[in-house]
This record gives structure tokens, sequence and C-alpha cells, in this order.
């Protein structure tokens, strides 16, 4: 997308504004730099040996699943669980890449339920890995392991969170509790 010149002094503006409010600001704009699914030093991974999902404990939402990487997994909530319905067709995949296998064999690594693993094919993105049946994604605005800036982000038809090792939404931490700040990223 090209930034029209008469608009690029409020665009660097803002980008400098929420990069001085740290990861704990609640923006309505997605995050800058983000990547995208399948570049070179993206956020997608593929490997070519076993991909190992693990639990991990991250801050804010307590023990979930993360990627081969450490990256915190992120699931879509809404009707369709075991259909993917973010896409690269639709731009979410941009925000939200998924978790592919590169075909490579799934791996329960500790704290993970191995029956509740599984991929699904999504038409150009290749096998999708699964948990429960909910298709796994990360978020662009995670830039390492132990983050989840993406938890409670309302998005693509849904709302995102962090997975827990049962399978199901972690919503803010292991007492079950709802996180208190609403994300909701207008326009996309």
């Amino acid at each position: 997308m090209t930034i029209p010149r008469k608009m690029l002094p409020a665009v660097v503006g803002i980008a400098l504004a929420v990069a001085a409010c740290g990861s704990s600001n609640k923006t309505s704009t997605p995050p800058a730099g983000s990547g995208t699914s399948g570049a070179a030093g993206g956020t997608s991974e593929a490997t070519s040996t076993a991909a190992t999902v693990r639990v991990a404990q991250v801050a804010g939402v307590g023990d979930v699943l993360v990627s081969p990487s450490g990256r915190t997994l992120y699931l879509l909530s809404g009707p369709q669980q075991s259909k993917p319905t973010c896409s690269s067709a639709s731009g979410c995949t941009k925000y939200w890449p998924p978790l592919v296998s590169g075909g490579a064999p799934l791996h329960a690594g500790p704290g993970v339920n191995g029956s509740l693993l599984g991929q699904v094919s999504v038409a150009g993105e290749g096998e999708q890995v699964t948990y429960n049946h909910w298709p796994l994604f990360m978020y662009a605005g995670d830039s390492g392991p132990g983050q989840a800036n993406g938890e409670g982000i309302h998005s693509f038809g849904g709302t995102w969170y962090a997975v827990s090792a049962s399978g199901q939404a972690a919503k803010g931490g292991s007492s079950g509790t709802t996180t208190t700040t609403s994300k909701s990223y207008g326009g996309y």
C-alpha cells in the first residue's frame, strides 16, 4: 500500500507515538512493521523437521501453547472451529500468520496433549497446525517469545485468544477470567 505524501507526517507521528507507548499500548491501528506470512525472516513458521508445539508460561495469559520458536499461539473465536476463516485472501494472515507444518510431522512437546494436535489443508497456506480442531495462528505484534499482545483483539469476525493446554481460549490467564482491556483494530 502506498501512503500519499501529504499523509506521511501523520503516519510517522502515529508510528512514533505507538512505539513510545510500548507493548502495553492498546491502539486502533495494526502494528507497524507487521510481517507477512511466509516471508523470509517473517512471522510464519514452517520447518523441514518435526513441528513441536509446547506449553509455556506467558505473562498475562498463563500457561499457553507456543510455536517451535516459543511464540504464543492464538485461536480465532467463532462458529467455525474446524475451518480456518483467517486467510491470505482476506488479508488476515498479514497480521495473524498461521502456524504451518511445512509437511513435517507434528510432535507434542511438554504439556501438550498429542491427541489434540492435527492439521488442516488451507489453500495457499499449506498444512496448518490445529489443536482441539482450532487452527493455530501467531500475532505479528508479538516480536518474540513470552508476549501475548494479540490477546483479546477483536478483528476478522471474532476475538483472538491464546490457546490453553486444554485446547480452549486462555482468556487472560489460568484463573479463567477474561482480560479487562478490549482491543479493537478497526478495519481489519
